[in-house]
C-alpha cells in the first residue's frame, strides 16, 4: 500500500538508492498557485534539520523537484500532480556488506520474509529517503490548509515529537472507523522509526476521570471550549474546535557503524562492520515529517474547491 488518503490522495515511490524518489498527488483542487519557496524551505528543514548539526547524515542531496505534471506556470491545474526528486549522492557499493546480512532492528528481514528479495542499499523502500515525497506533498497540503486558517507546528524534545494543529474548526472526522485521531495515529505510524502515538497529554492514563474529562468553559467558543485539553481537542474522533496535540516518539538510529551482530540467511550470526551514510540522531529531522503528514491527513478530510487563480 503505497498511497495515502481518499479524497486527497498521495502516492510515492522510489528507494534511497533507486534513480529518484516521486510522489502523485491526486484531488488537488485547481486554481491555487504554489508556492515553491515554501516547499524548498520545508525540504531543507528534511534534509538538515531545524537545527543543523553533525548528527544529521553526511548525504547531501539537492533535492530539486522535477515537475511532471499538474502544474501550468505555477498554478494547479486539478488534474495529478506528478513529481520527481533525483538521487545524486548514491554511493551503493558502501552497503555491499548488507547484501546478505539482516540487522537487528531493521526492515531487512521481514522485507525479505514478505517478497523474497529486497534493496540492500540504504534500506530500500524502508529507507527515511522515502519521506521525500511526503514532505513535498505536504507543503502542497499546507499551503491549501491556510485558506482556512490552519497552522501546524512540531517540535521536537530528543525524539519525542509534540505537534499542534490550531484553527481547524469543530466537526471534523468520521465515525466510527474514520475518526480523526485513528487517521493521525495511522499516518504518524507510517513514518519511519515511528514507534509511538499519543492524544493530548502523553500520561493521560494517570489521571483519574474527574481530572482527565476537559471542563466547560462558561460561554467558551472555539480554541476556549473547555478550560484544559487533555483530550487533545478530538472527542469521539471528530475535532471539538481545541487545538489538536498529539504525540509521536520515535526509536533512536539503529545502524552501529562500528559492529551490529546481524543475521545470515542461514540463520548464524555475524559481526559485521556497516559502511555507508547513516544518521547518528535523527530527531531534529523529524518535526517537518510529522507536520508533512498532518497536512496530508487534515487535506483528505476537508473539502476544497477549484477556482481560478485571480479569485
Amino acid at each position: 500500500m503505497n498511497t495515502f488518503g481518499n479524497t486527497f490522495r498521495l502516492t510515492t515511490f522510489g528507494e534511497s538508492h533507486g534513480p529518484a524518489i516521486g510522489g502523485i498527488i491526486d484531488g488537488c483542487p485547481a486554481g491555487r498557485v504554489i508556492d515553491q519557496d515554501f516547499i524548498l524551505v520545508q525540504l531543507r528543514r528534511r534534509r538538515e534539520g531545524d537545527t543543523p548539526s553533525e548528527a544529521t547524515t553526511t548525504r547531501r542531496e539537492s533535492d530539486h523537484i522535477e515537475w511532471l505534471s499538474g502544474l501550468m506556470d505555477g498554478v494547479t491545474l486539478g488534474t495529478p500532480i506528478a513529481f520527481v526528486v533525483r538521487n545524486s549522492d548514491c554511493r551503493s557499493n558502501d552497503y555491499d556488506a548488507l547484501r546478505d546480512c539482516f540487522r537487528p532492528g531493521h526492515a531487512d528481514y521481514t522485507y525479505q520474509q514478505k517478497y523474497g528479495i529486497r534493496d540492500h542499499r540504504g534500506g530500500g523502500r524502508a529507507s527515511g529517503r522515502e519521506t521525500v515525497a511526503r514532505v513535498v506533498a505536504g507543503a502542497v497540503a499546507q499551503q491549501l490548509l491556510m485558506e482556512h486558517n490552519i497552522s501546524i507546528h512540531a517540535t521536537n524534545q530528543d525524539r519525542d515529537i509534540t505537534c499542534t494543529v490550531l484553527g481547524v474548526p469543530a466537526g471534523i472526522g468520521e465515525p466510527v472507523f474514520n475518526r480523526l485521531n485513528a487517521r493521525l495515529a495511522f499516518a504518524m505510524m507510517s513514518i519511519p522509526s515511528a514507534a509511538s502515538f499519543a492524544m493530548g497529554d502523553w500520561d493521560i492514563w494517570r489521571l483519574p476521570s474527574n481530572e482527565f474529562a476537559d471542563a466547560w468553559q462558561q460561554g467558551g467558543t472555539a480554541d476556549t471550549l473547555t478550560s484544559t485539553n487533555h483530550c487533545g481537542g478530538i472527542q469521539g474522533g471528530i475535532s471539538n474546535g481545541m487545538p489538536i496535540v498529539f504525540h509521536v516518539g520515535f526509536h533512536p538510529p539503529l545502524t552501529n557503524p562500528e559492529g551490529m551482530i546481524c543475521r545470515l540467511g542461514d540463520g548464524s550470526l555475524k559481526t559485521v562492520s556497516p559502511h555507508g551514510r547513516h544518521d547518528h540522531d535523527h530527531g531534529t529531522r523529524l518535526p517537518v515529517i510529522v507536520e508533512s503528514m498532518t497536512a496530508l491527513t487534515l487535506a483528505d478530510f476537508i473539502p476544497f474547491s477549484h477556482k481560478s487563480p485571480a479569485q
